[in-house]
């Protein structure tokens, strides 16, 4: 009596990867998740393993991880990968106070987000 297995949201061609709560702000994260969609998953490794900004790491792991996936789960070939969709959703914001002049305290926002990387095999085109 257990509970039936929920049925795949993606197609047979795509394999996704999940990465949660990463200390960064949605808007940061997703200017660097914007510059990987669409491209062939060995450009994008590239272009992350290059950036400037520090959440370009853990956006490289979630690519891995969503290659990996794809590989060894959905048995797709990693040469013809793309990536489909990096979405980028809000995690949860700590809330700190910091003190301030004549006992009063300023908030400070501390965001996390979320992160979802889908990769998708592509047709070569001849």
């Amino acid at each position: 009596m257990s509970k039936k297995a929920k049925e795949r949201s993606l197609s047979d061609t795509e394999a996704k990867a999940v990465l949660h709560a990463i200390r960064v702000s949605p808007q940061k994260l997703n200017l660097v998740a914007e510059s990987i969609r669409g491209l062939k998953v060995a450009k994008a490794l590239a272009e992350l393993k290059f950036a400037k900004r520090r959440c370009a790491q853990d956006v490289r792991k979630a690519l891995q991880s969503a290659i990996a996936n794809a590989e060894n789960n959905h048995n797709l070939d990693v040469d013809r990968l793309i990536v489909a969709a990096a979405t980028v959703g809000q995690g949860l914001v700590l809330r700190r106070f910091r003190p301030q002049a004549r006992g009063r305290g300023h908030p400070l926002k501390k965001p996390f987000s979320n992160l979802t990387v889908v990769v998708r095999q592509v047709e070569e085109s001849a």
